[in-house]
C-alpha cells in the first residue's frame, strides 16, 4: 500500500479531508517491530513516586542534622 492509497482510505473512512489526512501524517506500522514509537521521547517518565519523597523528607532533617555535627 503506498502513502497516498493509505491516506485516501484514511480519509474514507473517517471523513476527513485529504489535507488533513496529510497534516496528521499517518503511517503503516510494522506488525512485528514492537518498539515503533513514530515520535519517541527520551525524556523519562513523568510521575512521581510518593513513597520515595517521603523517605526523602525524613532524611532531610537528619541529614542537615548530622552534617553541623560533621562541620563543628
Amino acid at each position: 500500500m503506498t502513502q497516498r492509497e493509505l491516506d485516501h482510505a484514511i480519509a474514507t473512512q473517517t471523513g476527513e479531508s485529504l489535507c488533513e489526512i496529510r497534516r496528521l501524517g499517518f503511517s503503516i506500522a510494522d506488525p512485528f517491530d514492537h518498539d515503533f514509537d513514530p515520535e519517541p521521547d527520551n525524556l523519562p517518565p513523568q510521575v512521581i513516586d510518593w513513597d520515595d519523597v517521603e523517605v526523602d523528607r525524613a532524611m532531610d532533617p537528619l541529614k542537615r542534622s548530622l552534617g553541623r555535627r560533621l562541620a563543628a
